[in-house]
């Protein structure tokens, strides 16, 4: 683990497979050389579809370098998986926060930030900009 504080990354998806091919993707477009830890919390601790709270949580403890944690979910029910482990206040690590924006391509610009080393609200301002991505 680096002594370097940086903002921490979780992918939270239904699918375990999801997870992981959005990280590796996001580590490929992330122009290179080294980048902010990021983790895949993907699927059910039994590796079916589902959200696993025992799961986002090794993640976090993963990716925590001390500068907070963002966690981007794909769908509901992971959104209230990760909201009820906020509010429970000791499954995730401190400065943990949930970040509204879309999945691949808000992991994407947070990963690029939080590279560069951007704040936590600098990365989730980031991965909420990608809402704002046209496709045409």
């Amino acid at each position: 683990m680096s002594d370097e504080r940086q903002v921490g990354i979780v992918l939270v998806s239904h699918s375990g497979p999801v997870a992981e091919a959005v990280v590796e993707l996001a580590r490929g477009l992330a122009a290179g050389g080294a980048t902010a830890p990021m983790a895949a919390a993907g699927g059910t601790s039994a590796g079916g579809l589902g959200t696993s709270a025992e799961l986002v949580s090794e993640a976090a403890r993963e990716v925590d370098r001390g500068a907070g944690v963002a966690l981007l979910v794909d769908l509901g029910s992971a959104v209230l998986t990760v909201k009820s482990m906020l509010a429970e206040g000791d499954e995730l690590p401190d400065g943990a926060r949930l970040v509204d924006a879309p999945f691949v391509e808000g992991a994407i610009s947070a990963l690029v930030t939080a590279s560069a080393g951007g704040d936590l609200d600098a990365v989730e301002a980031a991965a909420t900009d990608a809402y704002g991505y046209r496709k045409t």
